[in-house]
């Protein structure tokens, strides 16, 4: 991948022998981020599980203590008293078939998709759009819900989904470059600690293999294994 000269002058001032502590990472990215935009803070974390086994795909949601500075928009599927408890609880669209109707013409204007379980009949229907996407609403996320309220609160706070893709890794934002280096250790941490906590039974051997972390055009910092839980236990 072709490289620019800002890009290649951080890599110079980056010393690719030294392992970091997480503080030190984000240290270093708010020191070298170089873009004319607030860059997100991005987490690469390679675990030691077989996606290709069903019971070792590693999934779960996290409300992050301070959020992932950045607003989604929120499309919400119900109907009746529960799609009143969603405008309530601050979602930007609120309907049912004709939203699908939108999506299906092409309609991609939000970040985040939620539905009651009596919705899905209707959603199931653009899963093929939604999907490849990541939007489809699924039981497992959390997004499948009667629960409005909260799950509409909570993904406005930064309610943040993870999930290992095929090579067993998994990416997650984790803040913006303009965040105090206590919040983005505090996400950090909070990221960490859950995916631990969702490690499968039938894992074996080391779990974590590698962490990496890097702004959106930086380049990406390795975090001493050693030191990867130790904010974790230590908070």
């Amino acid at each position: 991948m072709k490289r620019g000269k800002k890009y290649l002058s951080k890599l110079e001032n980056l010393d690719k022998s030294k392992v970091f502590s997480p503080s030190e990472a984000i240290e270093w990215i708010k020191e070298n981020h170089f873009a004319n935009f607030d860059e997100s803070v991005d987490i690469c974390i390679n675990l030691g599980v077989d996606t290709r086994k069903a019971d070792q795909i590693v999934r779960g949601t996290i409300v992050l203590p301070n959020g992932t500075g950045k607003v989604q928009k929120i499309l919400v599927f119900a109907q009746g008293e529960k799609a009143s408890e969603a405008r309530e609880a601050g979602a930007d669209y609120v309907g049912g078939e004709e939203f699908v109707e939108k999506i299906q013409k092409g309609w991609l204007d939000f970040g985040v998709c939620i539905a009651t379980p009596d919705m899905m009949k209707h959603v199931g229907k653009i899963g093929k759009i939604l999907g490849p996407r990541k939007l489809m609403p699924n039981p497992k996320s959390g997004t499948v819900t009667f629960e409005l309220k909260k799950t509409v609160e909570d993904s406005k706070k930064g309610r943040l989904e993870f999930r290992t893709d095929r090579n067993s890794v998994i990416h997650c934002t984790i803040g913006r470059v303009s965040f105090g280096i206590k919040e983005l250790l505090e996400n950090y941490i909070a990221l960490i600690d859950a995916v631990i906590k969702s490690r499968p039974s039938t894992a074996k051997g080391r779990y974590i293999r590698s962490v990496y972390m890097s702004s959106t055009m930086g380049p990406g910092i390795k975090i001493d294994l050693n030191k990867v839980t130790e904010v974790t236990e230590a908070a």
